[in-house]
């Protein structure tokens, strides 16, 4: 009879311990992959920011030394990063391709003009600092015209800041329920010892030597479930990286560290300090408390 009890006590506990690690893990993996959203969101900002072209239109007029230094000077520009030459027959090859028809035959001549396009690194891609960049090359007496799509680009970094700022809002809630989830947890299992705090207490124990072992065990519970949080972690950004290359995901690796870090330094001070306080509570309760 006592070895059937004892075994579901064990069974109750492992199932205790198990419950609080899952929670934590799961909370804390949610967490890590805010970070990681945060950590990016600039990354992927810029990714898309960098796709938008800037398209220098040259006057037929223009001569061929003209072109080439233009297309250097271009390419060695500290706002660049690449830049394309694209000469009149071959934007009239890829307009005849995406029209499906010969338009030069129907017209009779090739209305297109020669043109550079330049793609830009994305902390020159705004308004002001294109109008400056449109500014530099317009007045080159053989660049008929600067297009760029100027919409997109106010829309681009008006999304951008809106998305960062609600980010970042998102993480601070999220932090907090993070701390409410994993201290609910923790008071749970901490509660359903009530009766061997108080036992132990009765006895002569000091508050530091009972609450030692429940601080211990809480950490550890909080140590494997942060374990297991980063190996999800993990997971998630390897597919994400093996899906979107372009972003280079893992890149900044002492970012990711000081992520990782912080999402282990987190499941271990937040057991710790739910374990302190729940302990402390039924501590500090007569022995008629404890039934309520």
């Amino acid at each position: 009879m006592s070895s059937s009890f004892e075994k579901y006590q064990k069974r109750r506990l492992f199932s205790s311990y198990f419950s609080v690690v899952i929670s934590i893990s799961l909370v804390l993996f949610l967490l890590g992959l805010l970070g990681l959203l945060v950590l990016n969101t600039k990354k992927v900002a810029d990714h898309f920011k960098e796709k938008i072209v800037l398209t220098v239109y040259l006057k037929d007029s223009a001569k061929e030394v003209e072109i080439t230094q233009l297309k250097q000077s271009l390419a060695l520009s500290e706002y660049t990063k690449s830049a394309e030459f694209i000469s009149k027959e071959q934007a009239a090859e890829e307009h005849s391709a995406t029209i499906g028809e010969n338009f030069i035959e129907f017209l009779g001549y090739n209305p297109l003009q020669n043109s550079i396009d330049v793609y830009l690194l994305a902390d020159y891609v705004s308004p002001e600092k294109l109008e400056e960049i449109n500014a530099e090359l317009i007045a080159k007496d053989f660049v008929d015209e600067v297009v760029y799509d100027k919409p997109l680009i106010v829309l681009l970094n008006d999304n951008a800041k809106k998305i960062s700022f609600w980010v970042l809002v998102i993480s601070g809630i999220l932090l907090f329920i993070a701390v409410i989830l994993i201290n609910s947890s923790i008071r749970l299992s901490v509660y359903s010892k009530r009766f061997t705090i108080k036992t132990m207490q009765m006895v002569g124990a000091t508050k530091q030597f009972i609450r030692r072992p429940f601080v211990w065990r809480s950490v550890k519970l909080g140590i494997l479930g942060s374990f297991l949080a980063m190996l999800g972690m993990g997971f998630v950004l390897y597919l994400l990286n093996k899906s979107f290359t372009d972003l280079n995901l893992v890149e900044d690796k002492t970012l990711l560290i000081v992520l990782f870090v912080f999402i282990f330094l987190m499941g271990v001070f937040i057991t710790w300090i739910s374990t302190f306080f729940a302990t402390n509570r039924f501590l500090n309760l007569r022995s008629d408390e404890l039934y309520y």
